[in-house]
Protein backbone atom coordinates (compact mmCIF):
# COMPACT_ATOMS: atom_id res chain seq x y z
CA UNK A 1 0.00 0.00 0.00
CA UNK A 2 1.56 3.01 -0.65
CA UNK A 3 0.79 6.04 1.90
CA UNK A 4 0.90 9.72 1.07
CA UNK A 5 1.99 11.85 4.82
CA UNK A 6 0.86 15.10 4.15
CA UNK A 7 1.88 18.31 6.59
CA UNK A 8 0.77 21.01 4.15
CA UNK A 9 2.48 24.35 4.12
CA UNK A 10 0.48 27.42 4.28
CA UNK A 11 0.12 30.31 1.69
CA UNK A 12 -0.12 32.85 4.17
CA UNK A 13 2.11 34.22 7.07
CA UNK A 14 4.22 31.73 9.25
CA UNK A 15 2.27 28.75 10.27
CA UNK A 16 3.63 26.26 13.06
CA UNK A 17 1.54 22.87 13.48
CA UNK A 18 2.23 19.31 15.35
CA UNK A 19 3.11 20.23 18.45
CA UNK A 20 2.61 23.92 19.07
CA UNK A 21 -0.41 25.06 20.42
CA UNK A 22 -1.11 21.34 21.75
CA UNK A 23 -1.39 20.99 17.55
CA UNK A 24 -4.19 23.45 16.97
CA UNK A 25 -1.00 25.19 15.82
CA UNK A 26 -0.28 29.39 15.58
CA UNK A 27 0.11 31.86 12.55
CA UNK A 28 2.06 34.96 12.65
CA UNK A 29 0.53 37.06 9.78
CA UNK A 30 3.03 40.36 10.30
CA UNK A 31 1.59 43.21 11.30
CA UNK A 32 4.70 45.58 12.02
CA UNK A 33 8.20 45.86 10.97
CA UNK A 34 9.36 44.07 13.97
CA UNK A 35 6.85 41.45 13.41
CA UNK A 36 8.01 41.25 9.55
CA UNK A 37 11.31 40.45 10.51
CA UNK A 38 10.51 37.80 13.18
CA UNK A 39 8.37 35.79 10.15
CA UNK A 40 11.49 36.00 7.94
CA UNK A 41 13.36 34.18 10.47
CA UNK A 42 10.95 31.84 11.87
CA UNK A 43 11.02 30.49 8.76
CA UNK A 44 14.55 29.85 8.50
CA UNK A 45 14.55 28.68 11.99
CA UNK A 46 11.31 27.21 13.01
CA UNK A 47 9.92 25.19 10.06
CA UNK A 48 10.04 22.34 12.05
CA UNK A 49 9.15 19.04 10.41
CA UNK A 50 6.05 16.82 12.16
CA UNK A 51 7.22 14.44 15.15
CA UNK A 52 3.87 12.41 14.65
CA UNK A 53 3.66 12.49 11.19
CA UNK A 54 7.92 11.02 11.82
CA UNK A 55 6.62 8.41 14.14
CA UNK A 56 3.36 7.30 11.32
CA UNK A 57 6.49 6.84 8.45
CA UNK A 58 8.43 4.72 11.25
CA UNK A 59 5.18 2.16 11.56
CA UNK A 60 4.07 1.95 7.98
CA UNK A 61 7.37 1.17 6.46
CA UNK A 62 8.06 -1.05 9.26
CA UNK A 63 4.99 -2.82 8.56
CA UNK A 64 6.19 -3.07 4.69
CA UNK A 65 4.44 -0.22 3.43
CA UNK A 66 5.80 2.27 0.65
CA UNK A 67 5.23 6.12 2.50
CA UNK A 68 6.01 9.12 0.50
CA UNK A 69 5.95 12.69 1.84
CA UNK A 70 4.48 16.10 0.68
CA UNK A 71 4.14 19.72 1.99
CA UNK A 72 1.60 20.52 -0.73
CA UNK A 73 1.97 18.91 -4.12
CA UNK A 74 -0.89 16.39 -5.16
CA UNK A 75 0.75 12.62 -4.94
CA UNK A 76 -0.88 9.28 -5.96
CA UNK A 77 -1.47 6.68 -3.44
CA UNK A 78 -4.13 4.94 -1.65
CA UNK A 79 -4.35 6.91 1.19
CA UNK A 80 -3.42 10.29 2.56
CA UNK A 81 -2.74 11.09 6.17
CA UNK A 82 -3.47 14.88 6.45
CA UNK A 83 -1.64 16.48 9.61
CA UNK A 84 -4.89 18.97 10.98
CA UNK A 85 -4.60 22.66 12.40
CA UNK A 86 -7.00 25.43 13.43
CA UNK A 87 -5.20 27.92 11.68
CA UNK A 88 -5.09 26.45 8.30
CA UNK A 89 -7.76 23.93 8.02
CA UNK A 90 -9.38 25.67 5.00
CA UNK A 91 -6.16 25.03 2.75
CA UNK A 92 -6.01 21.32 4.21
CA UNK A 93 -9.76 20.57 3.70
CA UNK A 94 -9.15 22.18 0.00
CA UNK A 95 -6.05 19.96 -0.83
CA UNK A 96 -8.14 16.82 0.62
CA UNK A 97 -10.69 17.35 -1.68
CA UNK A 98 -8.52 17.83 -4.53
CA UNK A 99 -7.20 14.27 -3.24
CA UNK A 100 -10.24 12.41 -3.22
CA UNK A 101 -10.88 13.43 -6.94
CA UNK A 102 -7.85 12.02 -7.68
CA UNK A 103 -9.40 8.29 -6.42
CA UNK A 104 -7.13 8.83 -2.53
CA UNK A 105 -8.90 7.88 0.52
CA UNK A 106 -7.90 10.72 2.41
CA UNK A 107 -8.01 10.85 6.56
CA UNK A 108 -7.17 13.93 8.94
CA UNK A 109 -4.67 13.50 12.16
CA UNK A 110 -4.59 15.44 14.85
CA UNK A 111 -6.01 17.57 17.94
CA UNK A 112 -8.23 20.08 15.56
CA UNK A 113 -9.35 17.25 13.48
CA UNK A 114 -10.11 14.82 16.96
CA UNK A 115 -11.57 18.12 18.77
CA UNK A 116 -13.19 20.07 15.55
CA UNK A 117 -14.36 16.77 13.28
CA UNK A 118 -16.82 18.98 12.34
CA UNK A 119 -14.45 21.46 9.78
CA UNK A 120 -13.30 18.25 8.00
CA UNK A 121 -16.02 15.53 7.87
CA UNK A 122 -17.33 16.73 4.62
CA UNK A 123 -13.81 16.26 2.91
CA UNK A 124 -11.97 13.31 4.13
CA UNK A 125 -12.87 9.42 4.43
CA UNK A 126 -11.84 9.16 7.88
CA UNK A 127 -10.62 11.14 10.89
CA UNK A 128 -8.46 9.34 13.59
CA UNK A 129 -9.94 10.76 16.94
CA UNK A 130 -6.83 11.15 19.42
CA UNK A 131 -2.85 10.58 19.17
CA UNK A 132 -2.73 8.99 15.71
CA UNK A 133 -0.66 5.85 16.46
CA UNK A 134 -2.81 3.21 17.40
CA UNK A 135 -5.27 3.94 14.75
CA UNK A 136 -2.39 4.23 12.29
CA UNK A 137 -0.83 0.52 13.40
CA UNK A 138 -4.59 -0.82 12.35
CA UNK A 139 -4.41 0.51 9.19
CA UNK A 140 -0.63 -0.82 8.52
CA UNK A 141 -2.33 -4.34 9.17
CA UNK A 142 -4.90 -3.41 6.26
CA UNK A 143 -7.76 -2.08 8.38
CA UNK A 144 -9.11 1.04 6.60
CA UNK A 145 -11.12 3.11 9.10
CA UNK A 146 -13.84 4.96 7.72
CA UNK A 147 -15.72 7.91 9.82
CA UNK A 148 -14.51 9.06 12.98
CA UNK A 149 -12.50 6.52 14.51
CA UNK A 150 -11.16 6.41 18.19
CA UNK A 151 -7.45 6.14 17.97
CA UNK A 152 -6.25 4.89 21.65
CA UNK A 153 -3.50 6.56 23.69
CA UNK A 154 -0.61 4.51 23.43
CA UNK A 155 0.51 4.42 27.46
CA UNK A 156 3.39 2.23 26.75
CA UNK A 157 5.48 5.14 24.63
CA UNK A 158 8.94 3.05 24.78
CA UNK A 159 7.09 0.14 22.52
CA UNK A 160 6.85 2.73 19.48
CA UNK A 161 9.50 2.72 16.62
CA UNK A 162 11.80 5.26 16.58
CA UNK A 163 10.61 8.42 14.26
CA UNK A 164 11.78 8.40 10.67
CA UNK A 165 13.14 11.51 9.69
CA UNK A 166 14.36 10.64 5.86
CA UNK A 167 10.52 9.69 4.72
CA UNK A 168 9.03 13.32 6.07
CA UNK A 169 11.06 15.82 4.89
CA UNK A 170 13.82 16.92 2.68
CA UNK A 171 17.30 15.72 3.43
CA UNK A 172 18.06 18.10 6.65
CA UNK A 173 21.96 17.01 7.05
CA UNK A 174 22.84 19.66 4.70
CA UNK A 175 21.50 22.35 6.71
CA UNK A 176 23.65 21.95 9.58
CA UNK A 177 26.87 23.83 10.79
CA UNK A 178 25.78 27.24 9.82
CA UNK A 179 24.15 28.56 13.38
CA UNK A 180 22.44 31.68 14.18
CA UNK A 181 21.45 31.88 18.17
CA UNK A 182 21.89 28.33 18.22
CA UNK A 183 19.33 26.91 16.91
CA UNK A 184 20.54 25.74 13.02
CA UNK A 185 19.47 27.42 9.89
CA UNK A 186 16.21 24.74 8.83
CA UNK A 187 15.27 23.97 12.58
CA UNK A 188 16.65 20.71 13.87
CA UNK A 189 14.75 17.23 15.17
CA UNK A 190 11.99 17.33 17.66
CA UNK A 191 11.98 14.85 19.83
CA UNK A 192 9.33 13.66 22.22
CA UNK A 193 10.30 12.51 26.16
CA UNK A 194 6.99 12.39 26.85
CA UNK A 195 3.63 13.20 25.84
CA UNK A 196 0.13 15.72 27.77
CA UNK A 197 1.32 17.89 30.35
CA UNK A 198 1.33 17.54 34.13
CA UNK A 199 -0.02 21.00 34.80
CA UNK A 200 -3.69 22.43 34.76
CA UNK A 201 -3.40 25.74 32.92
CA UNK A 202 -6.98 26.50 32.06
CA UNK A 203 -5.92 27.82 28.47
CA UNK A 204 -3.86 25.14 27.48
CA UNK A 205 -4.48 22.73 24.85
CA UNK A 206 -1.44 20.34 25.73
CA UNK A 207 -3.28 18.24 28.12
CA UNK A 208 -7.00 18.00 26.68
CA UNK A 209 -5.81 14.69 24.04
CA UNK A 210 -4.45 12.56 26.28
CA UNK A 211 -2.84 12.15 29.80
CA UNK A 212 0.41 12.76 30.81
CA UNK A 213 3.32 9.83 29.97
CA UNK A 214 7.08 9.68 30.18
CA UNK A 215 9.05 7.39 28.14
CA UNK A 216 12.21 5.50 29.71
CA UNK A 217 15.96 7.23 29.76
CA UNK A 218 17.22 4.98 28.27
CA UNK A 219 14.63 4.94 25.51
CA UNK A 220 15.12 8.37 24.71
CA UNK A 221 19.10 8.39 24.70
CA UNK A 222 18.61 5.52 22.26
CA UNK A 223 16.88 7.80 20.12
CA UNK A 224 19.47 10.55 20.25
CA UNK A 225 22.27 8.06 19.67
CA UNK A 226 20.40 6.31 16.72
CA UNK A 227 19.81 10.49 15.20
CA UNK A 228 24.46 10.48 16.03
CA UNK A 229 24.31 7.86 14.09
CA UNK A 230 22.90 9.78 11.35
CA UNK A 231 23.53 13.43 11.25
CA UNK A 232 26.79 14.52 12.75
CA UNK A 233 26.22 16.25 16.26
CA UNK A 234 22.56 17.17 15.64
CA UNK A 235 20.31 20.09 17.19
CA UNK A 236 17.34 18.32 18.90
CA UNK A 237 14.04 19.84 19.99
CA UNK A 238 12.57 18.47 22.90
CA UNK A 239 8.84 19.25 22.18
CA UNK A 240 7.37 18.38 25.71
CA UNK A 241 5.84 21.58 27.50
CA UNK A 242 7.72 20.81 30.67
CA UNK A 243 10.91 19.47 29.89
CA UNK A 244 12.42 19.38 33.55
CA UNK A 245 9.58 18.38 35.06
CA UNK A 246 10.76 15.76 37.48
CA UNK A 247 14.89 16.91 38.21
CA UNK A 248 16.09 13.44 39.09
CA UNK A 249 14.90 12.44 35.04
CA UNK A 250 17.28 15.35 34.21
CA UNK A 251 20.01 14.15 35.82
CA UNK A 252 19.84 10.28 34.83
CA UNK A 253 19.26 11.78 31.58
CA UNK A 254 22.27 13.64 31.42
CA UNK A 255 24.31 10.71 33.02
CA UNK A 256 23.40 8.71 30.31
CA UNK A 257 24.23 11.16 27.37
CA UNK A 258 27.75 11.32 29.28
CA UNK A 259 28.18 7.84 29.75
CA UNK A 260 27.41 6.90 25.86
CA UNK A 261 29.49 10.02 24.36
CA UNK A 262 27.06 11.65 22.73
CA UNK A 263 27.68 14.58 20.80
CA UNK A 264 24.65 17.03 20.39
CA UNK A 265 22.81 20.20 21.12
CA UNK A 266 19.31 20.64 22.17
CA UNK A 267 16.87 22.77 23.32
CA UNK A 268 14.12 22.75 25.66
CA UNK A 269 10.73 24.15 26.88
CA UNK A 270 9.80 24.38 30.56
CA UNK A 271 8.96 26.23 33.97
CA UNK A 272 11.75 28.12 35.20
CA UNK A 273 10.51 26.95 38.73
CA UNK A 274 11.64 23.48 37.53
CA UNK A 275 15.39 24.78 37.07
CA UNK A 276 17.94 25.56 39.36
CA UNK A 277 21.86 26.85 38.56
CA UNK A 278 23.01 23.31 39.28
CA UNK A 279 20.44 21.37 36.65
CA UNK A 280 21.30 24.05 34.89
CA UNK A 281 25.28 23.49 35.08
CA UNK A 282 24.69 19.78 34.25
CA UNK A 283 22.22 19.97 31.22
CA UNK A 284 24.35 22.72 29.95
CA UNK A 285 27.37 20.22 30.00
CA UNK A 286 25.24 17.59 28.05
CA UNK A 287 24.73 19.87 25.27
CA UNK A 288 21.35 22.20 26.33
CA UNK A 289 22.14 25.65 24.50
CA UNK A 290 18.29 27.17 24.12
CA UNK A 291 15.07 27.20 27.00
CA UNK A 292 11.57 28.89 25.95
CA UNK A 293 9.36 29.24 29.15
CA UNK A 294 6.46 30.67 30.06
CA UNK A 295 6.19 33.92 32.11
CA UNK A 296 2.35 34.80 31.02
CA UNK A 297 1.31 37.61 32.95
CA UNK A 298 3.27 39.34 35.72
CA UNK A 299 0.32 39.49 38.08
CA UNK A 300 -0.22 36.27 40.68
CA UNK A 301 -3.31 36.61 40.70
CA UNK A 302 -4.39 36.30 37.54
CA UNK A 303 -1.98 33.11 36.91
CA UNK A 304 -3.82 31.87 39.46
CA UNK A 305 -7.44 32.21 38.16
CA UNK A 306 -5.99 30.60 34.88
CA UNK A 307 -4.49 27.53 36.92
CA UNK A 308 -0.59 28.57 36.54
CA UNK A 309 1.16 28.66 39.54
CA UNK A 310 2.80 31.69 39.75
CA UNK A 311 6.97 31.73 40.13
CA UNK A 312 8.77 34.10 41.99
CA UNK A 313 10.79 37.15 40.39
CA UNK A 314 13.85 36.83 42.08
CA UNK A 315 13.84 33.11 40.97
CA UNK A 316 13.11 34.04 37.37
CA UNK A 317 16.27 36.58 37.46
CA UNK A 318 18.46 34.28 39.04
CA UNK A 319 17.82 31.22 36.17
CA UNK A 320 17.54 33.84 33.01
CA UNK A 321 21.30 35.59 34.71
CA UNK A 322 22.93 31.81 34.79
CA UNK A 323 21.78 31.16 31.56
CA UNK A 324 23.20 34.40 30.00
CA UNK A 325 26.34 33.31 31.70
CA UNK A 326 26.33 29.64 30.04
CA UNK A 327 25.20 31.28 27.04
CA UNK A 328 21.87 29.48 26.77
CA UNK A 329 19.61 31.66 24.72
CA UNK A 330 16.40 32.04 26.31
CA UNK A 331 12.59 32.85 24.80
CA UNK A 332 9.92 34.07 27.07
CA UNK A 333 6.03 33.58 26.24
CA UNK A 334 3.74 35.79 27.73
CA UNK A 335 0.12 35.98 27.14
CA UNK A 336 -2.03 39.45 26.96
CA UNK A 337 -5.53 39.97 27.50
CA UNK A 338 -6.66 37.63 30.37
CA UNK A 339 -9.98 38.83 31.77
CA UNK A 340 -8.16 40.68 34.36
CA UNK A 341 -6.04 42.49 32.47
CA UNK A 342 -6.24 45.90 32.32
CA UNK A 343 -3.92 48.75 29.95
CA UNK A 344 -1.77 49.02 33.00
CA UNK A 345 -1.01 45.31 34.01
CA UNK A 346 -0.19 44.72 30.36
CA UNK A 347 2.16 47.43 30.24
CA UNK A 348 3.39 46.19 33.41
CA UNK A 349 4.27 42.84 31.91
CA UNK A 350 5.71 44.05 29.40
CA UNK A 351 8.19 45.89 31.62
CA UNK A 352 8.28 43.11 33.32
CA UNK A 353 9.77 41.45 29.79
CA UNK A 354 12.36 43.79 29.36
CA UNK A 355 13.62 43.95 33.06
CA UNK A 356 14.17 39.74 32.94
CA UNK A 357 15.81 40.26 29.92
CA UNK A 358 15.49 36.75 28.24
CA UNK A 359 17.47 36.45 24.44
CA UNK A 360 13.71 36.38 22.88
CA UNK A 361 10.59 37.14 23.90
CA UNK A 362 6.86 36.08 21.79
CA UNK A 363 3.56 38.32 23.14
CA UNK A 364 0.62 36.83 22.35
CA UNK A 365 -3.22 37.85 22.65
CA UNK A 366 -5.39 35.41 24.96
CA UNK A 367 -6.99 32.67 22.44
CA UNK A 368 -10.06 30.33 23.43
CA UNK A 369 -8.82 26.88 22.26
CA UNK A 370 -11.96 24.28 22.13
CA UNK A 371 -11.70 21.68 24.21
CA UNK A 372 -10.16 23.54 27.53
CA UNK A 373 -11.82 25.13 30.83
CA UNK A 374 -10.58 28.87 29.29
CA UNK A 375 -13.06 27.81 26.22
CA UNK A 376 -15.62 26.91 28.41
CA UNK A 377 -15.58 29.95 30.36
CA UNK A 378 -15.28 32.38 27.28
CA UNK A 379 -17.65 31.03 25.08
CA UNK A 380 -20.46 33.80 25.48
CA UNK A 381 -18.24 35.99 25.06
CA UNK A 382 -16.55 35.13 21.91
CA UNK A 383 -16.67 37.68 18.78
CA UNK A 384 -14.79 35.66 16.19
CA UNK A 385 -16.46 32.80 13.94
CA UNK A 386 -13.67 32.42 11.66
CA UNK A 387 -11.55 29.42 13.34
CA UNK A 388 -8.60 30.23 11.25
CA UNK A 389 -8.41 33.31 13.43
CA UNK A 390 -8.01 31.68 16.79
CA UNK A 391 -4.32 31.95 15.86
CA UNK A 392 -2.53 34.00 19.14
CA UNK A 393 -2.62 37.39 17.51
CA UNK A 394 -5.90 37.98 16.48
CA UNK A 395 -8.59 39.26 19.60
CA UNK A 396 -11.59 36.78 19.74
CA UNK A 397 -13.78 37.74 21.98
CA UNK A 398 -15.24 40.69 24.09
CA UNK A 399 -13.05 41.58 26.79
CA UNK A 400 -14.44 43.38 29.60
CA UNK A 401 -11.90 45.91 30.20
CA UNK A 402 -9.85 46.17 26.59
CA UNK A 403 -11.23 47.69 22.92
CA UNK A 404 -9.77 45.27 20.10
CA UNK A 405 -8.14 48.21 18.88
CA UNK A 406 -6.11 48.21 22.61
CA UNK A 407 -5.55 45.03 22.43
CA UNK A 408 -4.21 45.02 19.19
CA UNK A 409 -1.97 48.18 19.83
CA UNK A 410 -0.59 46.71 23.09
CA UNK A 411 0.50 43.44 21.25
CA UNK A 412 2.72 45.57 18.63
CA UNK A 413 3.64 47.95 21.51
CA UNK A 414 4.76 44.99 23.54
CA UNK A 415 7.16 43.65 20.48
CA UNK A 416 8.54 47.14 19.31
CA UNK A 417 9.24 48.41 23.29
CA UNK A 418 11.11 44.51 23.54
CA UNK A 419 13.15 44.00 20.38
CA UNK A 420 13.89 48.23 19.50
CA UNK A 421 16.36 48.98 22.47
CA UNK A 422 20.25 49.22 23.04
CA UNK A 423 19.42 46.26 26.02
CA UNK A 424 18.03 43.96 23.74
CA UNK A 425 21.61 44.20 21.21
CA UNK A 426 23.07 43.64 24.32
CA UNK A 427 21.39 40.61 25.15
CA UNK A 428 21.26 39.54 21.86
CA UNK A 429 24.86 39.50 21.33
CA UNK A 430 25.68 37.68 25.03
CA UNK A 431 27.56 40.57 26.39
CA UNK A 432 28.40 39.93 30.06
CA UNK A 433 30.83 43.02 30.63
CA UNK A 434 28.78 45.23 33.02
CA UNK A 435 31.23 48.49 31.83
CA UNK A 436 30.26 47.75 28.23
CA UNK A 437 26.62 46.60 29.00
CA UNK A 438 26.08 49.77 30.38
CA UNK A 439 27.14 51.57 27.48
CA UNK A 440 25.53 50.15 25.33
Amino acid sequence: MRVVLADLKSHRGFVSKDTVVGGYGSRLDPFSRVTNVMAYLKKKFHDVPSVHLAYIAAILSRAGHEVTFTRGAEVDGDIALTLSSLVDYKHETTWADRMRARGVKVGFIGITASKMPELFVDHCDFILNGEPEAGVMRIAQGIIPSGITVSEAINDLDSLPFPRWDLVTEDRTRKFGIKWSSRPVGGGFPLLASRGCPEFCTYCPHRILAGYRARSISNIVDEIERLCDQVTEPYVIFRDPLFSEQRDRCIELCDEVERRGLKFTFEAETRLDRLDVELLDRLHKAGFRAMSFGVESLDPATLKKSGRRPIPQEHQREIIAHCRKLGIVTAGFYVLGFLQDTWDSIAATIDFSIDLGSTFAQFKILTPYPGTPMFKQLEPLLTETDWEKFDGYTPTFRHPNLTEPEIRFLLGAAYTRFYVRPSYLANFLKIQNTAVREWK
